[in-house]
């Protein structure tokens, strides 16, 4: 049996809560999805919370609830799943990126404002910043936000690693530093919820947006409707929406287990500082933290320190042919074809090219047990020289 580098956790409750509502009159939208938002928004802080089908349905909403369109100009990081950038491009956007922190493997600040100096120059400032929180650690807020103030773009959040993180004793997904975050619950991240998202906001018109865009664009509030028809039947579709809704199915599953974040986030940090102690003197590189972080250590990913390809493409394929489920997190987005053929190449951001070339994830999930964390270590100990 292969020990993955990740699963989801589910318990009786989870089951029984899933249960319940397949004997309820309710399988799409029902009490359980106003229930989970309302729960999220608790959770992390902040005003609003809308429940979407999947982070990347959530990423895509949000840029359309920004005003985001055709020419505009969305900025990324290229260490990240596609879906931080594709979000941009469903809407007719340019798409550009910054360079990751050879440290922490997030968005480099640095890198960012010197960016933004030279972009103001050549009137080609980003509409949209797309911050990701690499791993379950979060970005320098603050200093993203000091940022966006000054040169004037929206700050979007992928915080589809990070349910349960903080950064200076604030919850990611409170919107303290931003306009929108996104979370995701596919089965790898901090909870699942089979498939899914939510968009979390502090802004009520941003909020009705993404609301009526999750539904095909359909206004059924009397206060917003273009005729003023008060009554039970009537609606309006205003806006090209979408089908993105998250079902009560989801919802209850989602529920059930944001009950159980605290502790699975814990297990996590438990298993992560159990690295860092058995893995110190491994020749790697591993995570670095910084000060006034909480981090979900969505992933641990360590970094080889080999500059030969071959060598790491060696590595890769003997610690997965002895049990052990590894994955690379992320082949940088800006060298995939569809990148290619807008112009990007090879060298256009090193650091994020580089940290490909050396970077495994190991197995971290709620649930690992220490044999296997054991087992991991082993293996890793007797293949890295």
């Amino acid at each position: 049996m292969i020990i993955p580098y990740s699963r989801q956790f589910i318990d009786k409750s989870d089951i029984k809560t899933v249960v319940k509502v397949l004997k309820s009159d309710f399988l799409t939208q029902g009490p359980n999805v106003s229930i989970f938002e309302k729960n999220l928004s608790k959770f992390v802080g902040s005003k609003y919370a809308v429940a979407v089908s999947s982070a990347s349905a959530g990423l895509h909403l949000s840029c359309l609830a920004l005003g985001l369109k055709k020419n505009d100009i969305l900025w990324t990081t290229p260490n990240t799943f596609v879906a931080s950038a594709s979000c941009g491009l469903h809407c007719g956007a340019k798409l550009d990126f910054v360079d990751i922190d050879i440290n922490t493997n997030n968005i480099s600040i640095k890198k960012l404002e010197e960016k933004l100096e030279k972009a103001k120059k050549f009137k080609k400032l980003p509409k949209i910043l797309v911050p990701v929180h690499f791993s379950g650690q979060p970005t320098l807020q603050d200093e993203i936000f000091r940022l966006s103030k000054r040169y004037k773009f929206k700050v979007l959040e992928d915080a589809s690693h990070s349910l349960g993180a903080s950064y200076k004793k604030v919850k990611v997904g409170s919107c303290k530093w931003s306009d929108i975050a996104v979370f995701s619950f596919h089965p790898v991240k901090t909870i699942t919820s089979g498939e899914g998202g939510v968009i979390t906001t502090n802004n009520k018109k941003i909020y009705e947006m993404l609301l009526n865009l999750r539904t095909h664009g359909i206004v059924n509030n009397f206060n917003n409707l273009k005729k003023k028809i008060n009554s039970k039947w009537y609606y309006e579709q205003q806006y090209l929406g979408f089908n993105y809704r998250l079902n009560d199915i989801q919802a209850a599953l989602g529920n059930s287990q944001l009950k159980k974040i605290t502790k699975f986030v814990k297990y996590r940090n438990t298993i992560a500082d159990y690295y860092f102690d058995r893995l110190k003197n491994l020749n790697i590189d591993l995570p670095t933290i910084n000060k006034n972080v909480v981090s979900t250590f969505h992933l641990f990913v360590i970094k080889l320190r080999t500059k030969n390809l071959k060598k790491y493409d060696e590595i890769f394929k003997k610690i997965l042919s002895n049990g052990i489920g590894i994955n690379l997190h992320y082949l940088p987005i800006h060298l995939h074809p569809l990148y290619k053929k807008m112009g990007f190449k090879k060298g256009d951001y090193p650091v994020a090219e580089r940290y490909s070339e050396t970077a495994i994830s190991i197995p971290i999930y709620y649930g690992l047990t220490k044999k296997k964390v054991d087992k991991v270590i082993k293996i890793l100990k007797r293949i890295i020289k």
